[in-house]
């Protein structure tokens, strides 16, 4: 039934969804450049290989302030200037980086870049999920996220070709290049949406997050799942390069960062998870892709006899994480339209702290027990994730069946 008035949300084009998928990948690239040019920098700066990691802290402390202090603005500013204002800091911020000859010029290039990016890549999402119709918001979603995806896993390989042509300045020289070939295309293809700004305030905007994070179940719910899944993610990642870079492999960066494209299939298991979701299989494909995140660590743990099951464990992992993480979002931002830009900030900062929590822990498990360590602590955390969705959905399908009763 239609209401008269009613400003309905337009229909999302392939054309539209391509456009947001694309531009959230370029945007969250930039925020994965440095990783695999660390060498390179801490030789061209004179700063030790141990001290040069400061470069990705910098970066990881602008994604944080981004999540917090700038994603938000999407709920109560004209979204399609936002991003055109924040592309073109984001540029800035890369021709910083490429034209810097300090360490200092360096880090706050690096963190313009994490706060810009990050603030951008997340923007998109939450602009894809309210230019989409209800029933069509899981698969734009889904689309996007996987765009996201593909600028993770495309960033380290880019970044090592190009430097290995042009040197480190030439990647962020190209980026500069590439974000701004975006902007004309994210001017006039992006559609104008009604501004809900109303009388809130930007200080009233930022405690309304406290808010919604003390009022939606929901987003608590997946919130704590997000941290469980992410953190298994790191725990894998952070690890890997630590056996296959030592004997008997000794593969180099660029070798190892190329298992990372054995993952794009979790880009095509992101689009189907968000149809899924919006045909109410929300629960199903939870419990689809945590059992898959769990699997996982069994081909990995046979990584020293079989590098083809290291394959196999890497598609179940990025299959079942990609999975539940477009599920997450989905079902997050069926509600609040008028909050998407919180709910995804809010949301991510879960992801953040699992992402933190699963560096830290795997590095030192790997001192003490190895890879079969690392692996056991990465089934843990996905049992206990499985575990903590079980109790959930059990206490969620309990209270809708009493509800049902007593009415």
């Amino acid at each position: 039934m239609s209401i008269p008035g009613a400003v309905l949300a337009p229909q999302v084009s392939r054309g539209l969804m391509l456009l947001f998928a694309m531009a959230a990948g370029l945007s969250v690239a930039n925020v994965y450049y440095a990783q695999p040019l660390l060498d390179m920098l801490a030789q061209d700066f004179a700063v030790s290989r141990a001290a040069i990691g400061v470069v990705v802290t910098a970066t990881q402390v602008g994604c944080g302030l981004a999540l917090v202090f700038l994603v938000p603005l999407g709920d109560i500013v004209d979204r399609r200037r936002l991003m055109t204002m924040q592309l073109g800091l984001l540029v800035i911020a890369l021709a910083v980086v490429g034209t810097a000859r300090s360490p200092t010029a360096l880090l706050a290039g690096m963190l313009g870049v994490g706060l810009m990016g990050t603030a951008m890549t997340q923007g998109l999402i939450s602009y894809a999920a309210s230019a989409a119709a209800p029933h069509e918001r899981g698969h734009v979603v889904g689309a996007t996220q996987g765009g996201v995806f593909l600028g993770v896993l495309l960033a380290r390989v880019f970044a090592g070709g190009i430097s290995d042509l042009a040197g480190w300045r030439g990647v962020y020289v190209c980026s500069t290049l590439l974000m701004l070939g975006l902007a004309l295309p994210l001017r006039k293809g992006l559609p104008m949406l009604a501004s809900r700004r109303g009388h809130t305030s930007y200080m009233q905007l930022l405690v309304s997050m406290f808010t919604l994070l003390r009022d939606e179940h929901v987003l608590r719910i997946r919130g704590a799942l997000a941290l469980f899944m992410w953190a298994a993610f790191n725990i894998f990642w952070s690890a890997l390069v630590l056996p296959l870079g030592s004997p008997p492999y000794n593969f180099s960066h660029t070798a190892i960062g190329a298992f990372g494209l054995v993952g794009a299939v979790g880009a095509l298991a992101a689009a189907r998870a968000g149809r899924l979701a919006d045909r109410g299989f929300g629960e199903r494909t939870s419990a689809a892709a945590l059992l898959l995140l769990l699997l996982a660590w069994w081909p990995l743990s046979l990584m020293p006899w079989s590098l083809w099951m290291l394959v196999i464990g890497i598609l179940l992992l990025d299959m079942g994480g990609q999975a539940l993480h477009v599920t997450n979002q989905s079902l997050i931002l069926r509600s609040k339209p008028e909050a998407h830009s919180r709910l995804i900030g809010l949301y991510m900062l879960f992801y953040a702290a699992g992402s933190g929590l699963g560096a830290i822990g795997t590095t030192a498990i790997y001192a003490y027990a190895g890879w079969n360590g690392v692996c056991l602590l990465g089934a843990a955390v996905s049992l206990l994730a499985l575990l903590f969705w079980l109790a959930t959905f059990r206490i969620s399908f309990s209270s809708r069946h009493t509800a049902a009763t007593d009415k």
